[in-house]
Parts: C-alpha cells; sequence; structure tokens
C-alpha cells in the first residue's frame, strides 16, 4: 500500500507489478486527499492505467458521521482536515473533496458496522480468491535445547517418545529418513499423538480463518531438533493436507548439531 503516488508513479507501479506477475499483481495504491492534485491524480490515472490495457478497481470505503467520530475520538486524533473546527467539519470537508471520487467508485462499502476482520474478509471475497482466504500452516520442527520458537501458536512436545538418539544405527540419521520415521512412529502412542493433534487443528481452522488469521505455525519439539520432531512433524503436515489444509514443514535446527 504505497500514500499520496504521483500519476506517472501510480503507472510505473502498476507496470512493474504486471512484470513480476503472480499475486504482485494484485497491488493496492492509496491517493492521500489532503494532496493538491487529489482529484486530478485519481482521475487521470485511472484512465491512464485503462488506456494501457490494465483494470484497476476503485474501492471506496464509507461510514456514518457518528461512527467517524467515534473512530477519530477513540484514538484521540484529530480529522487532519478539520483545522481549528470541529471533527464534524473536517469530515463534512473531506466529503466535498472524496464526492466525485465516490460516484465514480466500482465498489462501495459502508464500514459502519464492520469489525477489522469482517472488512477483511470483505475485501478478500471481492478480490482475494478462495487461496487468499484459506488458512496456511507451518509445520516447525525445533530443538528445546535451542529455545521456544518465538512465533508458535501450537507447542507439540515429542520427548515422551524414545529418542533415536540412543540406537546407534539411527544416531547420525534424521526424522526425513524412512527408517527414523518408523522407529518414532511405530512407537506406542506416536500415533495417537499425531492423529490427536490432526483432528484439533482441523477443527480450530475454520474458526481462526472466520477471525482473520491468515498463517498457523505450529511447533513441534523434542530435545535436539534432529528426530521424533521432524518425523512428527513430516507426519502431521502430510495429515493436514489430507483433510485439505495448506500445511507445508520446516525443521529450524535440523543440522544444527
Amino acid at each position: 500500500m504505497v500514500d499520496n503516488l504521483p500519476q506517472a508513479l501510480m503507472l510505473d507501479m502498476a507496470e512493474l507489478a504486471h512484470r513480476a506477475g503472480g499475486t504482485a499483481r494484485h497491488t493496492a495504491m492509496v491517493l492521500d486527499v489532503r494532496s493538491r492534485a487529489f482529484s486530478t491524480d485519481l482521475s487521470g490515472a485511472i484512465k491512464a492505467l485503462r488506456d494501457r490495457g490494465f483494470h484497476p478497481h476503485v474501492v471506496f470505503l464509507d461510514a456514518d458521521d457518528e461512527v467517524l467520530i467515534r473512530r477519530f475520538e477513540s484514538v484521540r486524533r484529530p480529522h487532519p482536515l478539520q483545522g481549528d473546527g470541529r471533527l464534524a467539519d473536517g469530515i463534512a470537508a473531506e466529503r466535498k473533496l472524496l464526492a466525485e471520487a465516490r460516484e465514480q467508485a466500482d465498489v462501495l462499502i459502508d464500514t459502519s458496522h464492520l469489525n477489522v476482520n469482517q472488512l477483511r474478509a470483505r475485501i478478500e471475497e471481492l478480490f482475494g480468491g478462495e487461496d487468499a482466504r484459506r488458512l496456511r500452516v507451518t509445520v516447525l520442527s525445533f530443538g528445546f535445547k535451542y529455545g521456544l520458537p518465538p512465533d508458535a501458536d501450537f507447542v507439540l512436545d515429542a520427548r515422551f517418545l524414545p529418542n533415536p538418539y540412543w540406537v546407534p544405527e539411527l544416531r547420525d540419521h534424521t526424522g526425513r529418513e524412512a527408517a527414523v520415521s518408523r522407529y518414532v512412529l511405530g512407537q506406542r502412542g506416536a500415533g495417537t499423538f499425531v492423529e490427536t493433534y490432526a483432528r484439533l487443528i482441523s477443527a480450530t481452522a475454520p474458526g481462526f480463518e472466520r477471525e482473520g488469521k491468515r498463517y498457523l505455525t505450529v511447533a513441534v519439539g523434542c530435545t535436539g531438533g534432529k528426530h521424533r520432531s521432524v518425523a512428527i512433524a513430516e507426519e502431521l503436515a502430510r495429515r493436514l493436507r489430507g483433510v485439505r489444509l495448506a500445511a507445508h514443514v520446516q525443521h529450524r535446527d535440523l543440522g544444527r548439531e
């Protein structure tokens, strides 16, 4: 999101985003209403973008005056256009400046009765596509002796399982290898452990998505992050993908010893 862009820079950014491809093509740009060139920059830039073959959408967010006043008062900030007047005067001045933009908008969203999560969901519904609204789960293996991952939403402790480190033929191998994985997952309680957490994450995922959470980190730990946590993380991610969750694996401490 880029603020107060002159028309030429908006066009340059659109060209760069188009060349980058992928999600970069969905770029949001914002013009500051306090800019003297606001109206000409906006209408001129939209026309220029369409002339170049782009398909810009103008999204206008609105709210009732009473709601806007409450929002400004809650953060104890003056309206940027009120000057020495009241909040209501600043809002009225802004409405006058934005009248043409509101009239030309492709999408008008009244945020009076929307919270942040509901507004995000509305924007994603309009422009994000299904993938943008999906929860992405990172299953992260780690070693407790190197510290807890600070961004973990769930922490699973796999140290209740026998440690392959004490099996000579497995010590130098990792949980990504079949022999170690079979050993770890074949232990009593391992399958129930993985299945329990797979069900828990699957059950809570829809709620996280409704609340606007898009990234979930499930950390699986053992002593050194080489054997048990790695094997469990790989199996847990596999089961999550099996119930159609977007899950991938990272091994934070693998190779650190």
